[in-house]
């Protein structure tokens, strides 16, 4: 008994021997926890203390049935940690940890990506993250940051950003630091998200250790969305095209121009725009709502360690399409948009429509939206024009287009490691070898900013953005790189120095109507938005005492005013509720000349109002003349004395035939007269409608063109009656029923592409003419 009390006394003093004087163990102090309630990243905000208005799904709804990867700490610590689960064996930890990632010098027992954060005081230096609160929501995959370091006010320092990616699934990323103001893009995997950021600085003293001193914490959760339809990416190819972009030597021989890097190079800008646009929707109260690209699983690029190491990933699927033009036929200088004696500029866009209609094949209302890169656009040196490139957007009923070249694309970052030094590289353009487009890209950076802006500002198009008073859509574009860097190097452009430090009221934006646009888009959709109603129309009719009553049975999201002569809005209303609460846009409104004039310039007041109205379901409608509609001239004197109304104009009447027609059917003016069809005379547009009475009589509006016999349009109900000799089934027409006409559902744009009759039994006739024509 005695031996053993001694040899129990001798393994208690070895066990004392090698605790540290606090009394924990060594490898419990790396495994502390950070509060959960508090981010120490999120103290301040630049934008409020308000949380991310999350568009899906909001934090507290799902934060009981989300386990995030956060460990609670106790009031207090303990020498032994506690007991791993049963399930999991000591040995097969072992094994695992040796191969994951070490991060920021860390071993794998102290990594606390995923895990349990180290639990000590909160540094003062700790990067303060100002653009996104703690747990939110976001449904991008590269989502932009921007924070400060410590008081800016009170002390700048520059140094490094480090970004440690949940659960080391993606390698760290370093971001500058300018003037302790940071931005940085974050890659984010579906699911929570658990990051840290830490800050190094030659003016700060280290602590000598493997943890980093200055550090801090945010929860972000990623809701990938595939209920929307996506932006497409096509490198469009010319029959016999090489794969091949123009690039100095020196890029040739460092990164390569084939079609593998151009891929690489497209699919970060692509990601470029969506962090950009997710951002701005949030700016402007919408939350990170944003379009979405078709994935695939690749070997990933996003980072070079992926590209090198051939990591797997779900990235944004390139389609590589080849158009039954030759390089040469697509090189033409008539075709070439920017050069001054060509006859066909606007072929190219033809071409790519061909192309990209035979690749995705769409179906009736399947609408594509696909943005494409023409990769054989080539710097012709001779006639000091760039060929084979256009810069365009728009599109049909089956496919929403936006093209643009790749003169620039040897200056694009082909991952998140190259952002920073693609929009800091000062290397001038060396126009022996490629473009200086536009006269503004005479650095690197400068045609980083043209290539990638101008290609998303005929996106824009392509969604259906017009041209605006500032923004993307104006050419606020040249400064895209303030977006994603803090400083801005010397600009060939304005012959001046750089910004120094570039802050969020520094950047370029969209235009807020380009956001009320995006906000009801369909490829901006998210999964909690309400159902929309299929009729997309917008209905304009005065009443009495000046005033307009517009519907819409989508709702109405905005209404833009412009004084005549104005070819871009400047005043607008904005309808509804902005974070999409109950409520939502009205469906009905009233409006007066008095009210849209007061919100015009003052120098403006006196002049002519035009509107164009938009509805949540994308339809549109434009009164030319509002004070014209909402006056007398819009009233007619019925013949049984009553007062009528005229609707708005619709079509232009530019064609050579075109002449004013009105006609008051008699059937609303004497009860005598029955209405029993209408014939509607079309081909691929409107050309005129009947209207048959029972007693055989007609009215004519129009003429009678296109399909002979035109199509016929039956009031009332049909009654089945006795099966006739040669065993059809024969019906009478029951015009008793009192069913009447309520109304037209138009599509119209230069002319009126098609009609549909609604009537007050609730039923409709099919779309007479071109059901996708034009506008609703």
């Amino acid at each position: 008994m005695p031996f053993f009390k001694e040899l129990r006394r001798r393994k208690t003093n070895s066990k004392s021997d090698v605790t540290p004087p606090n009394g924990s163990t060594a490898s419990h102090d790396s495994n502390g926890t950070v509060p959960t309630t508090k981010s120490s990243s999120t103290l301040n905000s630049f934008y409020g203390t308000n949380s991310t208005p999350a568009s899906s799904i909001q934090p507290h709804q799902s934060t009981q049935n989300l386990t995030l990867p956060i460990s609670k700490s106790g009031s207090g610590t303990t020498n032994n940690p506690p007991p791993p689960p049963p399930q999991r064996s000591v040995t097969h930890n072992r094994g695992t940890s040796n191969n994951r990632i070490s991060v920021a010098g860390m071993s794998m027992a102290q990594s606390v990506n995923g895990g349990p954060a180290p639990k000590m005081p909160t540094s003062a230096f700790a990067p303060r993250i100002l653009s996104i609160t703690e747990n939110s929501w976001v449904n991008q995959k590269i989502l932009l940051i921007y924070g400060q370091i410590a008081d800016p006010s009170q002390q700048a320092l520059d140094g490094i950003l480090t970004v440690c990616h949940h659960q080391d699934n993606f390698p760290p990323t370093i971001w500058p630091v300018s003037d302790s103001h940071f931005k940085a893009l974050v890659h984010l995997s579906p699911g929570p998200n658990r990051l840290r950021f830490d800050f190094t600085s030659p003016k700060l003293v280290s602590n000598n250790s493997s943890i980093p001193a200055h550090s801090s914490w945010m929860n972000i959760n990623c809701l990938p969305v595939t209920t929307s339809p996506p932006v497409q990416l096509v490198i469009l190819l010319g029959s016999d095209s090489p794969g091949t972009f123009d690039a100095v030597p020196e890029r040739v021989n460092r990164e390569g121009n084939d079609l593998d890097t151009a891929k690489r190079k497209f699919r970060m800008a692509a990601y470029l725009w969506q962090a950009f646009t997710g951002e701005q929707m949030y700016r402007n109260g919408f939350g990170r709502r944003c379009f979405r690209f078709e994935e695939e699983w690749q070997s990933g690029t996003l980072t070079f360690r992926d590209h090198e190491s051939r990591q797997m990933r779900s990235e944004a699927k390139i389609h590589v399409v080849r158009s039954e033009k030759s390089v040469k036929e697509l090189r033409d200088l008539d075709l070439a948009q920017q050069y001054d004696k060509a006859t066909r500029k606007g072929d190219l866009f033809s071409i790519a429509m061909e192309a990209t209609k035979g690749h995705f094949k769409p179906t009736m209302g399947q609408k594509q939206y696909v943005s494409v890169l023409l990769l054989d656009a080539h710097w012709d040196t001779q006639s000091r024009t760039i060929t084979g490139h256009a810069a365009l957007g728009g599109g049909s009923s089956e496919i929403q287009l936006a093209i643009f070249g790749s003169q620039a694309l040897q200056s694009y970052p082909s991952c998140l490691e190259d952002v920073i030094p693609a929009f800091t590289d000062c290397t001038r353009t060396d126009t022996s070898f490629v473009a200086n487009d536009c006269n503004e890209s005479g650095s690197n950076w400068e045609a980083v900013n043209i290539g990638i802006g101008a290609h998303l500002h005929e996106t824009g198009h392509m969604l259906g953005c017009p041209h605006q008073e500032s923004g993307i859509m104006l050419r606020d574009y040249v400064r895209f790189n303030r977006t994603f860097s803090c400083r801005e190097p010397y600009s060939t452009r304005t012959k001046s120095p750089g910004m120094r430090l570039c802050l969020p009221k520094d950047e370029c934006t969209w235009h807020r109507l380009d956001i009320l646009r995006f906000r009801y888009h369909p490829c901006f959709r998210l999964p909690s938005d309400n159902p929309v109603n299929g009729d997309e129309s917008v209905r304009v009719w005065p009443v009495d005492n000046g005033k307009v009553i517009i519907t819409a049975p989508t709702g109405i999201a905005f209404v833009e005013i412009f004084a005549d002569g104005d070819g871009t809005c400047r005043s607008w209303i904005e309808y509804g509720n902005v974070d999409g609460s109950s409520g939502g846009p009205p469906r009905q409104i009233m409006l007066t000349e008095s009210d849209l004039k007061s919100r015009l310039a003052d120098d403006k007041k006196s002049q002519k109002v035009k509107l164009c109205i938009h509805s949540v379901g994308q339809g549109s409608h434009t009164v030319e003349d509002f004070g014209q509609l909402s006056s007398k001239s819009s009233t007619v004197k019925l013949p049984n004395g009553q007062t009528g109304f005229k609707g708005s104009q619709l079509g232009t009447s530019q064609q050579a035939d075109s002449s004013p027609e009105q006609v008051i059917l008699e059937s609303a003016t004497k009860q005598t007269k029955l209405l029993t069809s209408i014939k509607v005379y079309h081909g691929f547009a409107l050309d005129g409608i009947e209207f048959c009475y029972e007693d055989l009589t007609s009215q004519l509006f129009g003429k009678r063109g296109g399909q002979p016999g035109g199509s016929e349009f039956f009031l009332g109900m049909y009654s089945p009656l006795e099966t006739g000799l040669d065993g059809a089934r024969l019906t009478l027409l029951d015009t008793r029923r009192g069913e009447v006409i309520m109304g037209f559902n138009l599509r119209s744009g230069l002319w009126i592409d098609g009609i549909q009759i609604l009537t007050s039994l609730g039923r409709r006739s099919m779309m007479y003419g071109n059901p996708t024509g034009g506008s609703g």
